[in-house]
């Protein structure tokens, strides 16, 4: 599956807003830590990343947690796993 990236963007925001209702995704910014943005805990944020696997069928093993930091990181991530 491929998609261009403000698609993905799009995609991957509003799962985030189905985690976490309250976000106003006109106010993130990409590049800042994404945690910190959002009240995300430990549970919410491997909610997310569950939806995630689940919408794109994208394995995110453990181990690459710490590198999905940023939206724009998140988005990176999925984008060179969908090619």
């Amino acid at each position: 599956m491929t998609m261009d990236r403000q698609t993905l963007l799009q995609t991957v925001v509003s799962m985030l807003r189905s985690i976490a209702p309250e976000v106003d995704a006109d106010a993130l910014q990409p590049g800042r830590p994404l945690r910190n943005q959002v009240d995300l805990d430990s549970m919410d944020w491997l909610n997310f990343l569950i939806s995630l696997h689940n919408r794109f069928g994208v394995n995110i093993p453990e181990a690459d947690y710490a590198r999905l930091v940023c939206l724009d990181d998140v988005v990176d991530y999925l984008q060179s796993k969908l090619v």
